[in-house]
């Protein structure tokens, strides 16, 4: 069945904690961006997190795999605890997809040498392997035709869907979304939320910061809502969209959705 953002996509919450935030303080020198956080993420389990901008979102979703550093508190990623060890890091890197705001792709790669870089290096995969591997995923986000060209030949919304097949290529147990969406073109928009609707069917566990409503209110499980650093509010799209039971959250979603 061909799924469209408006399709409902729901799990039962039956599975094991795939990722487990308790207490989580960050500072930019002496601003606190994160403010005691605490969040469980099951594996199988979409989450999206919103907020206004300077939140602390997207400071949340890169501390899960070390692009920032917290300074107080835990993170436990599949068994895993965050620390300053490189080794630790690396485990937890090389288990958890990434996929940015802006794509990232290497310029000077082709589509397909993009996609098996990491794992040649890091799976130490051989090349027919990771080619093989990269097409598969290139289909999955339907532009294996694009796999010789460079970057600057493809749209943006195509550029994104690569750093998804990309991402894919590590077989992560956790997919990280940044706002994937924020710097396409409304047009391009809806063929990236369209694959990230795939992969929620497919039972992903996925970690979305977005300002799209429209595809938080039917894949995901879970909604947390985000101001000053602090989670203000958490629960299902239904509870969270219809029913916001805190004054800021209603407020966000008053300016948001009208």
């Amino acid at each position: 069945m061909k799924l469209s953002i408006d399709t409902p996509v729901k799990l039962a919450k039956t599975q094991p904690t795939a990722v487990e935030i308790r207490g989580l303080g960050k500072w930019y020198g002496a601003f606190q961006v994160l403010k005691n956080v605490d969040l469980d993420v099951q594996q199988g389990e979409r989450v999206v997190i919103c907020g206004p901008s300077g939140s602390g979102k997207s400071s949340l979703i890169r501390c899960i795999n070390r692009l920032e550093e917290h300074q107080e508190g835990r993170i436990v990623v599949d068994g895993v605890e965050l620390t300053g060890q490189l080794k630790r890091i690396d485990r937890v890197r090389s288990e958890v997809g990434m996929v940015f705001q802006h794509f990232n792709l290497f310029p000077h790669l082709t589509i397909l040498e993009n996609c098996t870089l990491a794992p040649r290096w890091v799976r130490k995969m051989s090349r027919r392997e990771a080619e093989e591997l990269a097409m598969h995923y290139l289909e999955r986000v339907r532009i294996p035709d694009k796999a010789h060209c460079y970057p600057a030949k493809l749209s943006g919304g195509q550029q994104q869907r690569v750093a998804i097949a990309r991402a894919l290529c590590m077989n992560p147990r956790v997919m990280l979304f940044d706002e994937p969406t924020s710097a396409l073109d409304p047009e391009m928009i809806k063929e990236v939320l369209d694959t990230m609707v795939q992969l929620a069917e497919e039972g992903m566990t996925m970690v979305c910061v977005t300002h799209e409503m429209g595809f938080a209110r039917k894949v995901a499980d879970k909604v947390v809502f985000m101001d000053a650093g602090q989670i203000v509010e958490c629960g299902s799209p239904d509870q969270i969209f219809t029913q916001p039971s805190h004054e800021r959250t209603q407020r966000f979603l008053g300016q948001l959705l009208h």
